[in-house]
This record gives C-alpha cells, structure tokens and sequence, in this order.
C-alpha cells in the first residue's frame, strides 16, 4: 500500500530570496548603506572653505565621512533591534532582516557596538571637536530611538539636529571656519524634509508612529509647519547670498526655490514624501537642480 506524500509548500519570491542571501548580506542590509548619501554633507565644509586642494584636509574629511557612516548604521541596527516586534506587524517593515529573522537581536547589537566604537576612534584621528560632535551624534540617535521619535515636534527636532552636527562635525573635522548660515541653512533644510516625512507617512496611513496616533501630528498642522519652515529655509539662504564675501552667490537661489517647490509638488501630488532618500536620488528635476547648484556655488567660490 503506497503512501502518498504532500509536496513541500512553495516559498513565495521574497521568501525564496531570503532564504538564497548569504548572512553578510542581510547583515548589510540592516546597516542601510543607501543611507550614507545623508552623509555626504559632511564634505560641505572643505567645499565650501575652497579647500579642494589641500590633500590633509581630505584625509580629515574622508575619515570623518567614514565614521558617521559607521555611527548612522549603529543606530540603525539598534533601532531594528529595539523595533522588532513592531516592525513585525508592518506590512513593508516586517521584511526588514531583524524583523523576518534574518539578523538576530543579539548580533544586531553586537555589531552596533562595535560599528559605534569604529566610529569614535576613527573620528578621534581629526579632531577633538569633531570627536565630540561623533559621540553627540551617537548620543542623540540613541535618544531618538528610546524616545524622542515617540514626542512631537521633538522628533523632526532631533532628526534637524542631526543633520547639524554632521555639518559642523565635517568643518571641524577639517579645521576649517564653522559659518553660522551653514549651521543654519542645513537645519531648516532638514526640518524641512523631516515634516515632508512625517506627512508622507500619515497620508499613507500612519499605523507605523506613535506620533502619527489621534493626539499627534494631523495633514492640516503639518501643511502649515512645512510651508512655514520653506519659506524660513529660502530666507536664510537668501540672506547668506546677501552677506557673503561673494554676493553673485544669489544666482544659486533659484536653484534652492526650485527645490523646494518640486519637493512639495512631489510630496501633495504624487505622495513621495514617505521616503526622502529616494526622492533625492531618483528624480531628475531633483538631481539636475542639486548638480546645478552645486557646480554653480563650486564656481562662485572658486573664481569670485
């Protein structure tokens, strides 16, 4: 008498690739190297001193790019550790590594440990100040991830702060003159695209931040803080061209206004606020206004 045998279910295309990714990889994954683009604005202070040419400074300003890029992978390994079981329930989350089982807890916070003691000593080879702006950074994200991505307003505060320190780390970091519009200009940029986020989310349902919950943020309050930080974000950089040793620097502001209005047109009409990062590099408009500006500020200081 013959047993029959029931086949094997069949994994489903994302299980399969799961299943196929080497531990490396998913472990990679987790540290989110698409996001170390955010980093790159740590290069803006040797750009901007026109210090292009100076070979020690880039040594300074390629070692604390590394070691940001170490400390934000830090964080979102503890992050993914810590939200595990939310994510779970996510229905584009869940497929994060941490979350389907991919990297365990315990060595996502392995790795955060190590990956933020990289950060510190790499960041302790350029300079004290810049050291101390690492272990704010460090400092802050952890406070961000316990608690204040849970408090509103705090939340898209602490995410602009962030953004601060990078800037300030890479001028310090090169030894180069730390311009209060610089601080500025990056924060209001950064509220900027952290409100847009915030409203991408809630406009996709929200289920997935506290902060976006009955007593939260609502689409009226965010529409009006956003339109109120663009037009604060296109003052300062107007007000910067205006006092900068090289007042032709006021042919980048059409490029910024630019910016911003695609940004907002992309966010209200095509819903592309959720995922900043990916906004910035995969539209054209976006990366042509960025090159754009950056090739004509590249000029301004270099010839002006």
């Amino acid at each position: 008498m013959s047993t029959s045998v029931a086949p094997a279910p069949l994994l489903e295309p994302l299980e399969l690739a799961r299943a196929r990714r080497a531990p490396w990889r998913a472990l990679l994954r987790t540290a989110r190297p698409t996001q170390w683009t955010k980093n790159l604005l740590l290069f803006g202070g040797i750009v901007f001193a026109a210090k292009l040419g100076d070979p020690a400074r880039w040594v300074d300003a390629l070692a604390i790019f590394f070691a940001f890029c170490a400390a934000s992978s830090a964080s979102y390994l503890v992050n993914d550790a810590l939200d595990v079981e939310r994510d779970r329930l996510h229905p584009v989350k869940r497929h994060r590594p941490v979350a389907a089982g991919e990297v365990s807890v315990r060595t996502a916070f392995g790795c955060a440990a190590v990956l933020a003691v990289a950060a510190l000593a790499v960041a302790a080879t350029t300079t004290l100040l810049a050291l101390g702006l690492a272990a704010g950074f460090l400092l802050l994200q952890g406070a961000y991830t316990l608690r204040l991505k849970h408090v509103v307003l705090l939340d898209v505060l602490a995410i602009a702060a962030l953004f601060v320190a990078r800037a300030a780390a890479g001028a310090l970091a090169v030894e180069v003159r730390l311009s209060p519009w610089l601080i500025l200009c990056t924060g209001l940029l950064a509220l900027f695209l952290a409100l847009a986020k915030r409203r991408g989310e809630l406009a996709a349902g929200g289920e997935a931040r506290p902060v976006l919950g009955d007593d939260g943020y609502s689409l009226a309050l965010l529409d009006q803080l956003i339109s109120i930080i663009a037009a604060a974000t296109i003052g300062a950089y107007g007000l910067y061209t205006f006092s900068a040793q090289q007042p032709v620097m006021m042919v980048t502001i059409p490029f910024v206004v630019y910016g911003l209005f695609r940004y907002l047109y992309l966010v209200h009409r095509r819903d592309l606020g959720e995922e900043p990062e990916r906004v910035l590099l995969t539209d054209r408009p976006i990366l042509l206004t960025v090159a754009l500006w950056a090739a004509t500020g590249a000029i301004v200081v270099a010839f002006a």
